[in-house]
């Protein structure tokens, strides 16, 4: 059975909002594309957006934010229901990029992870 995140589980806070995205990668096929898509929902690791191209769980992406010109790896996560505005994808960002959707999150989403696992002292 999968396991569910439930709100208090995840590593950072949701945010819903529409932010243009360019992503490249390979295919299923092996077909290089370059695509641009806008996300759904972003967070301090990852993101979830619309794609028009056949991918399968674990594909490596990159994703260009336009607005500042930054490139960010990421790995497809979850596939999603399709629609006219393509398939929706979950990806997760390889290495942490705090800055790249421009959007402050909140400090306590960065540092829950590392706090969690220091000992305490005491």
């Amino acid at each position: 059975m999968p396991e569910t995140l439930t709100a208090s589980s995840r590593r950072s806070s949701r945010i819903f909002t529409r932010i243009p995205v360019q992503a490249k990668g390979k295919t299923v096929e092996g077909r290089k594309f370059q695509a641009k898509s806008q996300t759904i929902v972003i967070n301090a690791h990852g993101g979830l957006l619309y794609l028009n191209e056949p991918l399968e769980l674990g594909a490596e992406l990159i994703l260009v934010n336009p607005a500042t010109e930054e490139e960010q790896e990421c790995r497809v996560v979850y596939m999603g229901d399709t629609s006219e505005k393509g398939t929706r994808i979950g990806v997760e960002f390889l290495c942490p990029s705090p800055h790249f959707w421009g959007v402050e999150f909140a400090q306590q989403d960065w540092h829950a992870a590392a706090a969690s696992s220091e000992a305490d002292p005491n």
